[in-house]
């Protein structure tokens, strides 16, 4: 299943650098448009699969924070 997200991207000595617009964190690079697009997602995804593991004995507290 696919969720849509904003690509920001600039070059920057040669290369393409570009993160995930609302997703701290998720930032790459590469030499094409392509490649860094190819970069992004497979950060993207080592970010999310991080989220889901957790220290052995780590707790889990739902927290309220104001935006």
């Amino acid at each position: 299943m696919s969720q849509p997200f904003i690509m920001q991207y600039w070059k920057d000595d040669g290369w393409y650098v570009g993160r995930l617009k609302g997703v701290p964190g998720v930032f790459s690079q590469g030499k094409t448009v392509k490649e860094l697009e190819e970069n992004i997602r497979d950060a993207y995804s080592m970010m999310m699969e991080d989220e889901d593991t957790a220290p052995e004995g780590a707790r889990v507290k739902e927290l309220a924070i104001e935006a």
